[in-house]
């Protein structure tokens, strides 16, 4: 048999839980969302221009909490073009396209800046 005595109050708990409700977690991701394209934009390679122009992102909501996305929408014969770049790919001649890592270093920033402020409005509550 197992006892569970409590003594003591929920309060901070509760009151804890109470402000959550009102935190503002979808402004931070949407203004980090509109940056982390800006961010994929200017350092996406430019020959055409396409896939530079095709980023965007998308915000999800799910039983464990948020989520933020960013995609690129230029596809050719079912291939994502940002992917070839980031991780280089074969050419139809038997070439090969050396990757580039352009999206790691461009969203690290924004990575870090959405803890930051996520952080921020949690341990404010």
């Amino acid at each position: 048999m197992i006892t569970i005595k409590h003594k003591g109050s929920f309060k901070n708990i509760e009151t804890f839980f109470t402000r959550s409700k009102n935190m503002k977690v979808v402004p931070i991701l949407e203004k980090y969302g509109a940056k982390g394209i800006s961010a994929l934009s200017a350092a996406t390679p430019k020959d055409s221009g396409k896939t530079a122009s095709s980023w965007d992102y998308r915000i999800t909501r799910d039983t464990s909490g948020y989520n933020i996305s960013w995609f690129n929408k230029n596809v050719s014969n079912g291939i994502a073009i940002a992917i070839l770049i980031q991780y280089g790919h074969g050419t139809g001649t038997g070439g090969y396209v050396q990757a580039y890592d352009y999206i790691n270093p461009s969203m690290k920033s924004i990575f870090d800046s959405i803890a930051d402020e996520l952080w921020k409005e949690v341990t404010s509550l």
